[in-house]
């Protein structure tokens, strides 16, 4: 597993109380599965935001270890 996998999903971790984590893929590309408590009585786009915000500072700047996010799937504990 890289340490890219390790970054998001530390940076997950830390932002998003409680959450259950999973990274797939590479070359910039990742998908994600998150479940956490902190969901429960979100929306999709909501739990996308806190997802995507946790992770931003990969995605910024032209050498971002993180080009895109192919898919998201959150869920509650």
């Amino acid at each position: 597993m890289s340490s890219i996998h390790d970054s998001v999903r530390e940076a997950i971790r830390a932002a998003i109380a409680g959450a259950e984590v999973t990274v797939t893929g590479g070359g910039g590309h990742f998908q994600l599965v998150v479940t956490a408590p902190a969901f429960e009585g979100k929306g999709t786009l909501e739990r996308h935001r806190l997802v995507l915000g946790a992770i931003a500072h990969l995605m910024g700047g032209d050498d971002a270890p993180v080009h895109a996010i192919d898919s998201i799937t959150t869920r509650t504990a």
